[in-house]
């Protein structure tokens, strides 16, 4: 059983930066392919970033291409999203999750994710 458990969501002003944190246990995190979702009330949960088992593929959302940064320390079984040039539209619960498998492409079907942490607020004022 994986475990997944986010950190690092707060309040930033328009323009700031955070970086979010997911720590996993329970399972053979470095061979698991690693997502971060987010979900805005009313919204559907919606792919954000994703990184492959190794770290050497990764994937974003059009909407934040540019702005986030995914990455992993598989040594400490963690992956982060660095998250910068942050807009009101990025305020979200944000999730990280982890398909369990070892995927040579990153997966952008949240259905395809197994495995979720709790969630953490990011809020962006204007």
């Amino acid at each position: 059983q994986v475990q997944l458990v986010e950190s690092g969501g707060g309040l930033v002003q328009a323009g700031g930066s955070l970086r979010l944190s997911c720590a996993a246990s329970g399972g053979t995190f470095s061979s698991y392919g690693m997502g971060w979702f987010r979900q805005a009330p009313g919204k559907e949960r919606a792919f954000v970033a994703g990184i492959t088992w190794s770290g050497s593929i990764t994937y974003y959302a059009d909407s934040v291409k540019g702005r986030f940064t995914i990455s992993r320390d598989n040594a400490k079984n963690t992956v982060f999203l660095q998250m910068t040039s942050l807009r009101p539209e990025d305020t979200a619960v944000y999730y990280c999750a982890t398909t369990g498998a070892k995927t040579s492409l990153v997966v952008t079907t949240t259905q395809r994710y197994y495995y979720w942490g709790q969630g953490t607020q990011v809020t962006v004022s204007s």
